[in-house]
């Protein structure tokens, strides 16, 4: 059994993509390694921009080398056009992660606050503060980031009930989302 568990959390958006990666140590605890926002509003064009966004996760990748990936699924939105941007930047971050190899698991936004807050109509502020109290992080969280931490520390509540039913995590995955 390894010490821990290193999980990239992605909340993937057309603007800025938020990054977020713990580690969750084998007593269960879990730790902020790094976090921060992708910008890609500097690129030419849209294209451009789904390329900084590869970039930037694949440097991400290479540097802190996670063992798994959680995602937050898009939600509908009143903008079409808005909302298949967030898709195409959405399926760029999946497949720069599976393109290395890491398994990805996909997460709703209200599953999301649910397991953060307890709540799933939760705010960005409930959000932003939990993600904080819970990896004892001090200081106001940039946004996309927080979110990005709290599909992390959603995916490690899932590992951690899969274990304690003796699931698979994957396993554990496909009866969540059937």
């Amino acid at each position: 059994m390894t010490a821990a568990t290193r999980i990239l959390g992605i909340d993937p958006g057309s603007q800025r993509t938020g990054i977020g990666i713990i580690d969750v140590l084998a007593d269960g605890r879990m730790k902020a390694v790094h976090y921060q926002p992708i910008k890609l509003l500097g690129a030419e064009d849209f294209p451009r921009r789904l390329r900084l966004l590869l970039d930037g996760l694949w440097a991400l990748i290479a540097e802190y080398r996670p063992d798994e990936v959680a995602i937050e699924q898009v939600f509908l939105s009143n903008n079409a056009m808005s909302a298949l941007k967030l898709g195409q930047a959405r399926g760029a971050a999946i497949a720069a992660c599976v393109a290395r190899d890491l398994p990805v698991a996909e997460y709703a936004a209200k599953e999301v606050k649910l397991a953060v807050v307890g709540k799933g109509g939760a705010d960005k502020q409930q959000v932003q503060h939990m993600v904080a109290v819970m990896l004892g992080l001090s200081g106001k969280l940039q946004a996309d980031a927080a979110d990005a931490l709290a599909v992390a520390i959603t995916h490690a509540h899932v590992r951690a009930s899969a274990a304690r039913l003796g699931l698979g995590v994957r396993e554990a995955w496909g009866r969540r989302q059937t």
